[in-house]
């Protein structure tokens, strides 16, 4: 804070005022602002003048003390005088600088600052580049639980995760069973793994297992073409994972047209009488159960994933309207 009476602490304060200023004037967010920096400076302006005429009046007030380091007396006095003649100038050049910022002030005040701009709407070569990024969903091709996961952990231990990969693999029916997956929701944004699920990689398959919970699944990438794609704000809400809690048979964990998933007729039925002698083949000749009730909820409602042709295959398979 100013003192008023201590010209040496004011000086400083006011030299390190304006180095603030230098400082924080390199980047102004609100340019608004300038204005009201612009009237502080222009008083600043006026006050240095002042200081610098009343310093000049000083030396001349005082010339009798005046000195030079040998005790020359005139030419301390003449020294004075000659400091006291540039102070004046030096004033009354601030003169030029006050007319000038006075001019920049009544200019600025004129101005009307608006908002600053928001982002940039994307380009169209942008947006072709967003569109072209790969994506892509997981497809749910197995879901075990019980005794017929135990068989396949067991094959696991013996064989390693790239045998049980190949294993499950052979329900994977490819267009249809995507088609089906999709039917049914059991379509993924992201693999629907636990945080104590361990996972392996095969190609396209990652295959997610716990032998402490007793589950296998099995999933498919499933890259979306970009004339496929749906746009973030017109996604529904998201899919349901698998219900590790339940029993699910082979039958009803297989990705295809399933038994008991409300859509299964002929071939998808044959497939799961497949399914089920692999699972057989899996332990040993151990037969599965396999009630007919265990398979995954049906779902006729459309799921959060609609895929452009889905309207025809349900026609054409008969999964529904």
């Amino acid at each position: 804070m100013p003192t008023f009476y201590d010209p040496v602490a004011d000086a400083e304060e006011a030299s390190q005022a304006l180095r603030g200023l230098a400082h924080a004037s390199r980047d102004i967010a609100h340019p608004e602002d300038a204005y009201t920096v612009m009237g502080n400076l222009l008083s600043g302006v006026r006050s240095l003048q002042q200081s610098l005429a009343q310093i000049a009046q000083q030396h001349n007030r005082h010339e009798g003390r005046a000195f030079d380091d040998h005790g020359d007396q005139a030419a301390g006095i003449r020294d004075a005088h000659q400091a006291a003649g540039q102070l004046f100038d030096a004033a009354t050049g601030l003169d030029a600088v006050e007319e000038r910022l006075n001019l920049a002030m009544q200019a600025a005040g004129r101005i009307a600052w608006h908002p600053a701009p928001g982002p940039p709407a994307p380009s169209a070569a942008a947006s072709l580049e967003r569109g072209s990024e790969a994506v892509s969903r997981w497809v749910n091709i197995v879901f075990l639980q019980g005794e017929e996961a135990d068989a396949v952990l067991s094959m696991i231990d013996r064989h390693g995760p790239d045998a049980a990969i190949e294993h499950l693999s052979g329900f994977d029916y490819g267009t249809e069973t995507t088609d089906a997956a999709m039917e049914n929701g059991y379509v993924y944004d992201t693999l629907p793994a636990g945080p104590l699920d361990q996972e392996a990689v095969g190609g396209e398959y990652t295959l997610t297992y716990n032998p402490d919970m007793g589950h296998v699944g099995l999933y498919r990438r499933h890259p979306i073409p970009p004339e496929d794609r749906l746009d973030p704000e017109s996604r529904m809400a998201g899919p349901i994972g698998p219900n590790v809690g339940g029993a699910v048979s082979v039958a009803g964990a297989v990705g295809g047209p399933v038994a008991g998933a409300g859509g299964a007729t002929g071939a998808g039925a044959s497939r799961s009488t497949r399914a089920l002698g692999a699972s057989d083949a899996a332990s040993g000749g151990r037969t599965a159960p396999a009630a007919a009730g265990k398979g995954r909820p049906a779902k006729t409602d459309g799921s959060w994933f609609t895929h452009p042709g889905v309207a025809a295959v349900k026609r054409d398979r008969g999964l529904g309207l």
